[in-house]
């Protein structure tokens, strides 16, 4: 495929006006001059969006707007879902880029989405999202990196690093325990404040400090029962006084809910806008005399650094958004899979001999449409994509026969037609009118790719988000005859037409909300309609915008006639097969913003479709195209399982070479897999009730949890095999003792004694022999990734400071009080077993013996080397 590029106008910009022009030529913006310049009103309005994507541009002054996208795994641009014109690069989602356990990599993908987040006229990706997954079940893990703070932070920092490296500003979200979708915009995540320092709050310090995060986003939930954007010990407490940040502060999209409160616990900036609390109510509370304009400067002054900073007052962007498929980018896309990639189980049927195969059957509701990212914000468009399908058949060459049986169904709701499937490959041409009724002159034309549209704000110039409608226009010509389902998911009001026949309408009867488009859209309703193979229909999909939604969008699905036989067939292509390859998996549906899962189980019969699989055939392959882990109670009875994660818009070329051996699987496990829900460590405090979400497992989190209780897991953290094989030498460290202050060097001879070159990381859990306080078992302390030729040895060095054997202390500073000063009874009775409390909190440091596991997996632990912490230290700087 040839890379290209297109340009779109963003709606509502043109090209640069005299006065972008000759901002441009007077160099260097002052941004404490450009404050003094601005009235109150104006620097109240700074404090709020101008509509969906960007902030005010105060022309008086020169002062731009400022533009931002989501997201974490693609700079999308204005369009919400990746629904517009404007396409963009889809890198791995977030647990895979966890799964790579290699900032250096990630680094780099962060300069790809930073040059990208360019081409879209933007200034701030909205990422990385370094929330933690608590629970399997949690409805965005594919978009975070891992259970682990440590792994977490240092992949989010070498994200930040790498975008910002580009003048593109980051917002390191959703600050702080947003961990589940579960009512997550009232909820109230109670955290002890150990587990929160120690575990939840622990990523994003690493991306402040060592990123350099310019920006932070608030979570929608309370902490502890006060709002995360109005919360003055998170914001101004920790953030800026404990870290030193220095950048700004924004809402999650609609979450801001106080105008002085928020305004003094540091938030800086409310999106979208124009806002209800900041804005001009932040004027108005000036004038009311509730907060000082000095307070109003502060947070106006943090912004205009930030965009000083990256250069944006000078060069904001034209306002186009380019769709640049650069050769580079693919080449990075794909490696960042391949990286990404766990190989959980291999009985020696990987990689594929291609030279001995005639028959392959591929298999999987996945296999001929990889679920590449998940649902919600950071969905986009990809430049390209390819199915596992295609990717293989081009691999084998066309002396091998690829068989492909979908084997069953799985969608959540019915997958909408692509644009190749819509008037030769157009897609629909869409006309918008001002008004409901779609009547009168048409306002706008726009080409959409497929049968999903979605408008988040307004949908073109001129025409307001609640007060529109649209016809969508398209011809369809089906492949196969019989009774094809056509399905309808409405946000809004919305009715299909097929040959000028209605045959769903949500206009008389509208149903009921679903989980769709964020929680925000219908229920799906369905219709079959008789067609015949070769013979086209016109399909028209009719849609009025309704004031009760906050979007506006459909969706129409299309299932083609099929038989019950749909398993049968998979498993007859098994049988008459040298090796199946079942791809199986989630989609956006099943994973996405808006909702948690509601199990482990992989969606429909796909459990079954493997069994009978497996069955027909002993040498079966099984690829888990998911973001989160699913149950493998089948895992006994398969040759390999491939975990591939939603590995980006390269994902099915890096399944192909890694399946053949081209490259080894380079993935490690950055979330345990337990065997059952039931075993999770956060099990009956999760997803929460009662507007509650009780944080009860404390620091037994993850891995943690089931290793301090000698829980079995399915798999565990850090797990991942190679085709070939490596040996870890004796480690050495720098010092046998350690001191507040030092760092101990840790260095571990690694040898590639395979015949292979391959992948492994060297991973360092810290173990304290007597701890003053409770804490876990085992914790990842340091890891580094190698790539070695055959034969080759490196000595891998894991740095190891003084947090990696600190901990947490809430402190009792009344402690001595009650004991010493009270008289009466207290003073009569013995105090009882138990240690000096310390009167300050804080990071504190315990003489003993440490001992330092070095291994491959938290399970797989080669080697031990103890380490004496020669003095009690604390409290650390924070």
């Amino acid at each position: 495929m040839i890379p290209h590029a297109h340009s779109s106008r963003a709606a509502g910009r043109g090209g640069p006006t005299a006065k972008e022009l000759k901002r441009r030529r007077r160099g260097k913006m002052d941004p404490e001059k450009l404050l003094q310049a601005m009235s109150l009103d104006e620097k109240a309005l700074l404090t709020s969006g101008a509509d969906m994507w960007s902030t005010p541009a105060i022309e008086r002054i020169g002062l731009p707007s400022i533009r931002v996208t989501d997201g974490p795994n693609g700079a999308r641009g204005s369009s919400l879902l990746g629904l517009g014109e404007a396409s963009a690069v889809c890198v791995p989602c977030g647990a895979a880029l966890g799964a790579t356990f290699f900032p250096e990599l990630v680094e780099r993908v962060g300069v790809m989405l930073g040059e990208e987040a360019r081409t879209k006229s933007c200034r701030v990706l909205l990422a990385p999202t370094i929330n933690l997954h608590r629970s399997p079940l949690g409805g965005r893990n594919f978009e975070c990196y891992s259970e682990d703070p440590l792994l977490s932070g240092k992949i989010a920092a070498g994200f930040i690093r790498g975008v910002q490296s580009q003048g593109i500003a980051t917002t390191a979200k959703h600050f702080v325990a947003n961990d589940a979708e579960f009512e997550r915009q009232t909820i109230n995540s109670v955290v002890d404040s150990r587990t929160l320092r120690e575990i939840y709050l622990r990523p994003f310090e690493i991306a402040v400090k060592e990123g350099g995060a310019l920006g932070i986003m608030t979570g929608y939930n309370r902490l502890n029962g006060t709002w995360c954007a109005e919360h003055a010990e998170l914001l101004n407490g920790i953030l800026r006084q404990d870290w030193g940040f220095e950048g700004f502060v924004v809402t999650d999209w609609f979450s801001a809910g106080s105008t002085v409160g928020s305004a003094r616990a540091g938030l800086d900036l409310q999106m979208p806008g124009p806002g209800r609390f900041f804005g001009s109510a932040l004027a108005d509370a000036v004038r009311a005399g509730e907060i000082e304009e000095a307070e109003v400067d502060d947070i106006v002054r943090r912004m205009l650094s930030v965009w000083s900073r990256l250069g944006a007052l000078e060069d904001p962007g034209d306002g186009e958004e380019r769709s640049i498929d650069r050769p580079e980018h693919r080449v990075l896309a794909r490696e960042a899979a391949v990286e990404s990639m766990v190989l959980l189980r291999n009985d020696g049927v990987l990689p594929l001999d291609a030279q001995s195969l005639k028959r392959v059957a591929l298999i999987g509701p996945n296999a001929d449409r990889a679920q590449i990212m998940g649902g919600g914000s950071a969905a986009l468009r990809p430049h390209y994509w390819r199915s596992p399908l295609k990717a293989l058949r081009e691999k084998l060459g066309e002396g091998v026969e690829v068989r492909h049986e979908r084997g069953c169904w799985t969608e959540m709701t019915t997958p909408a037609l692509p644009a190749s499937a819509i008037s030769g490959g157009e897609g629909f041409t869409v006309e918008l009118f001002e008004g409901l009724d779609a009547q009168g002159p048409v306002e706008h034309r726009q080409h959409r790719q497929g049968s999903q549209m979605m408008y988040f704000g307004p949908p073109a110039e001129g025409l307001q988000p609640a007060a529109f409608s649209f016809r969508a226009v398209g011809r369809y010509v089906p492949e196969d005859t019989g009774d094809h389902a056509f399905t309808l998911v409405q946000a809004g009001r919305a009715r299909l037409l097929v040959d000028g026949e209605v045959v769903l309408d949500g206009f008389e009867n509208p149903p009921d909300r679903g989980k769709a488009f964020f929680s925000m859209a219908s229920q799906e309703i369905e219709a079959t309609v008789s067609l015949t193979a070769g013979q086209a229909v016109e399909l028209e999909i009719q849609y009025a915008a309704h004031e009760a939604y906050v979007l506006a969008g459909v969706k129409v699905g299309h299932r083609p006639p099929v038989g019950a036989e749909l398993l049968e067939r998979a498993v007859e292509a098994a049988r008459d097969s040298d090796v199946a390859i079942l791809v199986v998996g989630t989609n956006g549906d099943w994973e996405s913003e808006g909702h948690d899962r509601l199990s482990m189980d992989l969606p429909g019969d796909q459990d079954l479709l493997i069994e009978r699989v497996c069955e027909a055939n002993p040498n079966t392959v099984v690829c888990v195209n998911t973001g989160s882990p699913v149950r493998m109670d089948w895992l006994d009875q398969t040759r390999a399982i491939l975990q591939t994660w939603f590995g980006g818009q390269e994902m099915a070329d890096a399944l192909a070479e890694i399946l053949l051996g081209e490259r080894d699987p380079g993935g490690r496990l950055p979330t345990t897999h337990p065997l059952r829900i039931e075993h999770t460590p956060s099990y009956g405090n999760f997803p929460g009730e009662n507007s509650e979400l009780r944080y009860g497992e404390g620091l037994l989190m993850g891995y943690r949890g089931y290793d301090s209780r000698h829980w079995p897991v399915r798999f565990p953290f850090g797990h991942g095999l190679s085709y070939t094989r490596f040996e870890f030498g004796v480690p050495e460290v720098s010092s046998g003792t350690f001191e507040q202050g030092e760092t101990l060097v840790l260095r571990v001879p690694v040898k590639n004694v395979g015949d292979r070159e391959g992948v492994e990381v060297v991973q360092c859990y810290v173990e304290p022999e007597a701890p003053r306080l409770f804490r876990p078992l085992r914790e990842l302390r340091a890891f580094q990734k190698v790539h070695l030729a055959p034969g080759e040895s490196v000595s891998v060095e894991l740095d190891l400071d003084e947090r990696a054997f600190a901990y947490w202390d809430d402190a009792d500073p009344d402690f001595v009080k009650r004991r010493e000063g009270g008289g009466g009874v207290a003073n009569a009775i013995p105090a009882g077993s138990g240690h000096a409390h310390r009167v300050q909190a804080g990071w504190y440091l315990d003489a003993g013996q440490y001992q330092l596991h070095i291994g491959r997996s938290l399970a797989d632990r080669v080697h031990q080397v103890s380490v004496q912490v020669t003095a009690d230290a604390g409290p650390l700087p924070r």
